[in-house]
């Protein structure tokens, strides 16, 4: 399914494999009634959004991929909150040139948020009755070096590189060998430089595309909120080191195996 919005790609395997991949905040694009009224500088919505995401979302063969900025529509927050209307809503930015927004435009926006969900919703129903049981890995990056870019990064005691998100779990209990088997072939995996630093809910427990989820499968779906750390690009510029940009993919796809086969023995 394609739209202007977000792209669902299913999985066109016979069998099928039981895994979605998901960049919902990849996306950098506005609609053009939305850009009218933006006062953020295109450079100053690109470092708050997760690039790059989409392209690890080829670790699996189901994928949800969002084309718009969230600064248009933030899919990863409740409905309330997904149109950003102060600047304590977005790390203290002025995001718009005035306030209150028409509301023509927030209700433009909510019934993409509302069409989303219910494309997911779709989605999900036909992997839980595929299979039983799925795995989400739900991608976004996070910055560290906000005090600008001549400035130390923030502690990496509280910023690990990975941080698995796993808060918004009902039972953590029932996922245990998939979550534990995520982390330990992420920390395992030859990394340049170094391995990753991957730790359980430091910096963040999972957003609400993740909340949504379990709320609505709790039997079906265990999804691991994956965020990274931008220590593969510069955050400030939005220039990648290809190596360790292609570098996450490879880790992310050499866990795929092993998250598979916990989800096979029980979960």
């Amino acid at each position: 399914m394609k739209t202007e919005h977000w792209r669902i790609e299913r999985d066109p395997g016979a069998d099928g494999v039981p895994l979605v991949a998901a960049a919902i905040h990849d996306g950098h694009d506005v609609r053009a009634d939305v850009a009218d009224h933006l006062a953020l500088a295109d450079d100053a919505r690109l470092r708050e959004e997760d690039p790059f995401t989409a392209l690890w979302t080829r670790v699996a063969p189901t994928r949800v991929v969002g084309y718009r900025s969230r600064f248009e529509l933030d899919l990863n927050r409740p409905r309330e909150k997904a149109v950003y209307r102060t600047p304590e809503d977005a790390w203290g930015l002025t995001v718009w040139k005035e306030s209150p927004l028409p509301q023509a435009l927030v209700e433009a926006s909510l019934r993409d948020y509302d069409a989303f969900y219910a494309d997911v919703r779709t989605l999900f129903e036909e992997m839980a009755e595929r299979h039983g049981r799925f795995v989400v890995y739900d991608l976004h990056t996070y910055n560290h070096r906000r005090d600008g870019p001549d400035a130390a990064p923030a502690d990496p005691e509280a910023n690990p590189q990975v941080n698995v998100g796993t808060g918004t779990m009902g039972d953590r209990a029932r996922w245990a060998a998939v979550i534990d088997r995520f982390m330990g072939d992420l920390r395992a995996f030859p990394f340049p430089g170094g391995r990753l630093d991957v730790r359980e809910n430091v910096k963040f427990q999972g957003g609400n595309f993740a909340r949504w989820t379990h709320e609505n499968f709790p039997e079906s779906a265990c999804v691991l909120s994956v965020e990274f750390k931008k220590f593969f690009m510069d955050e400030w510029t939005g220039e990648p080191d290809r190596t360790s940009v292609d570098a996450v993919g490879a880790a992310l796809a050499a866990t795929v195996p092993g998250v598979l086969e916990a989800l096979r023995e029980g979960g």
